[in-house]
């Protein structure tokens, strides 16, 4: 799956959002979570690390001791909290026994999010240092005119899964969160793009919003799949509103996979994703901290890309 438009690392191409992250400790009272931002103040170490994955609704925080050398990292703990700032609380006592001077490296598609886990920091754990992750930062080529408009997310998604990849072998990234995203890394580890579409939960809030007289269903957590047949209004919307994204994952990936699935890697995450993966295959996997995953990975690159200390 050679792709012969320009490759370029995310951020690369001009001084948008795509630049590179923004590092601070303490960070100032006018400190701006912009996406625009582009200094970078090195740091002694990115370990501990608190990874944080900032989504529309949700953060999720996954605590990392060490640069691990595993192909994939996992988190020794993960929170997940809503995205309103009366649950940053609970941070504190998932943290209580963490090492002080940590390193806090946010991935965010929400920035009012952003700004609310950023002041909490400054006033709670002010020695702790913080970055804010643009696409730069990521040891991971992007095929794409417009790199810079990627969403963090989809890209720290496409890192971990290219870890994760057999050799020789493309990987789709299917993320079922607010929206869902199903995304294409190459047999060369490059980020070719890929679809996005509403999610089930938001697809629920419209069929209630546009509508006279259906009701809000919740589908936010899903262990197992509706029936088909719908016996009531209620069973139908849920029936129609997880078989139909089931089905949209489903043919997109045949169609990213040029209609050889069987030849790619599927992993999904997000909150509906192990009751998708089930009926996707035996290619399909689920990895509950990809993301997070993605953020440890580019913390451990940069570690070992920064020089020795001097004597």
């Amino acid at each position: 799956m050679k792709d012969k438009r320009k490759l370029a690392r995310h951020g690369e191409a001009g001084t948008g959002r795509g630049g590179e992250g923004t590092t601070f400790s303490a960070p100032p009272a006018s400190a701006s979570l912009s996406p625009h931002l582009s200094s970078f103040i090195p740091h002694p170490s990115s370990f501990p690390l608190v990874a944080v994955d900032i989504g529309n609704h949700r953060i999720k925080c996954g605590l990392f001791p060490s640069a691990s050398s595993d192909t994939l990292p996992e988190p020794s703990r993960a929170l997940t909290i809503g995205a309103c700032g009366s649950e940053l609380d609970r941070l504190g006592v998932t943290l209580k026994d963490f090492p002080p001077a940590a390193s806090w490296w946010i991935g965010s598609v929400n920035r009012p999010g952003a700004t609310r886990l950023v002041d909490w920091l400054r006033s709670r754990r002010p020695e702790d240092r913080v970055r804010l992750l643009a696409a730069g930062d990521l040891p991971l080529r992007v095929a794409l005119e417009r790199p810079d408009m990627v969403g963090i997310d989809r890209l720290l998604d496409a890192l971990a899964a290219d870890r994760l990849r057999r050799p020789k072998c493309a990987a789709v990234v299917v993320d079922v969160g607010s929206a869902i995203t199903v995304d294409l890394v190459s047999e060369e580890g490059v980020f070719l793009g890929g679809s996005i579409l509403p999610g089930i939960g938001m697809s629920a809030q419209a069929l209630h919003t546009f509508t006279d007289l259906l009701p809000l269903v919740e589908m936010s957590e899903l262990e197992d799949p509706p029936p088909a047949l719908g016996t009531s209004t209620v069973a139908a919307m849920q029936s129609g509103l997880f078989w139909g994204a089931v089905g949209a994952i489903r043919q997109l990936i045949a169609e990213l996979s040029g209609g050889r699935p069987e030849r790619c890697d599927v992993f999904l995450t997000g909150g509906a994703g192990p009751a998708v993966a089930a009926l996707l295959g035996p290619s399909a996997r689920y990895v509950p901290h990809l993301t997070l995953a993605g953020i440890a990975l580019a913390a451990r690159h940069q570690a070992a890309e920064r020089p020795p200390a001097s004597p």
